[in-house]
């Protein structure tokens, strides 16, 4: 029976869970002031500080990393992978840290297991990560050749709902046909067949959430953009 330390980083929170095979002996959110993230420049800058409020929460509860046997966290934005779960490698950490494929709290996730792994002697591994591309090619095409449809979606939510239901249906995952929606503060759904997503809208192309405006009239956002009034910066805090 295996022993696994859990992290889930989110923007103003961290998940921590620890199980022992598929039984959770233990769970919690911990919760982050703006106060705390705000001398922080970038998301990766945290993973010093968010490694060690796990450190504490686990001590709390009579746990330590060091009597487990793996630690996995939620997969950030990656190149384009099929679903499942991976090893963290250099190549991995690499991209992330310098941001080629976007900035995400969930970036810290492959990055705060790297470290916890290498403290105690752990395999490092992340699951499912946002930028999962299982599309099929006629997903793919847009109203632009220049921005074709890519695979990017609340993939470790999409994937955990729908072997849920499909537990409940009593059949295989990868013999249902299913449509997922998460709703959070940005709003995602896809559509899985034979256990892939092959198609999907991202919170960034779909409807309106708390923090996203979803899909707009690009003519207008084209004019705000050329308007003179907003930097790239301002363009984008507006979008997310």
């Amino acid at each position: 029976m295996k022993k696994l330390l859990i992290v889930n980083p989110g923007s103003t929170s961290t998940k921590v869970a620890v199980y022992y095979g598929s039984e959770r002996k233990f769970s919690e959110t911990i919760s982050h002031p703006a106060q705390e993230l705000q001398p922080f420049a970038n998301v990766l800058d945290q993973a010093d500080y968010r490694a060690g409020v796990i450190a504490r929460c686990l001590e709390q509860a009579g746990l330590s990393a060091g009597d487990m046997d793996g630690v996995i966290a939620i997969g950030g934005l990656l190149k384009p992978v099929d679903s499942g779960v991976y090893r963290v490698s250099e190549a991995m950490l690499r991209d992330l840290r310098s941001r080629v494929y976007g900035e995400h709290a969930a970036n810290l996730g492959a990055v705060i297991a790297d470290g916890i792994g290498r403290k105690y002697g752990l395999p490092a591994f992340v699951g499912d990560p946002i930028t999962v591309d299982e599309m099929q090619p006629l997903a793919r095409v847009s109203g632009h050749p220049l921005l074709p449809r890519y695979g990017r979606t609340h993939t470790l939510n999409h994937k955990r709902v729908a072997r849920t239901v499909a537990r409940e249906l009593g059949k295989p995952y990868e013999s249902c046909r299913l449509v997922v929606a998460h709703l959070g503060g940005g709003i995602s759904i896809s559509a899985h067949r034979h256990g892939r997503i092959i198609d999907s809208v991202s919170d960034d192309a779909g409807p309106f959430s708390p923090d996203r405006s979803g899909s707009l009239n690009m003519l207008y956002v084209v004019d705000l953009c050329y308007s003179g009034k907003y930097t790239k910066k301002d363009m984008l805090k507006k979008l997310r």
